[in-house]
């Protein structure tokens, strides 16, 4: 996934934290704000060290859902700013887990449509 798709700095991610709406399920919290001037989503990925003592396993998960969002970017909202912040729960998933209940996540915060949740299988 480029830069370019990533809400970098900490403007940005207080704005989207602070002003947003929030969904969660048992592995993540996402939460949302609607941009109408972005031309593409924008996602900044939280994974604390209440999730993985080592940054080995928190970086697993940020690729885990960096792979995840570049399998669904054609279905995700273009007018989206979105954060994903890992639950603990999250610790020990595969990457096939952290895509169904990412995709889930998602799903409820609007930001994927209904007819992808039904391709998934969840």
């Amino acid at each position: 996934m480029k830069k370019s798709y990533r809400v970098k700095s900490e403007k940005d991610f207080q704005t989207v934290f602070n002003k947003g709406d929030s969904v969660a399920n048992r592995a993540f919290v996402v939460y949302k704000l609607i941009r109408p001037e972005n031309k593409h989503f924008r996602v900044g990925i939280s994974v604390g060290k209440k999730v993985g003592h080592t940054a080995v396993v928190r970086n697993r998960l940020k690729r885990y859902i960096r792979a995840t969002l570049t399998e669904v970017k054609d279905e995700v909202n273009v007018k989206a700013d979105f954060l994903v912040i890992t639950r603990p729960y999250a610790r020990k998933f595969t990457m096939a887990e952290v895509k169904k209940n990412l995709i889930h996540a998602m799903t409820l915060a609007k930001l994927i449509n209904q007819d992808s949740e039904e391709n998934e299988g969840i």
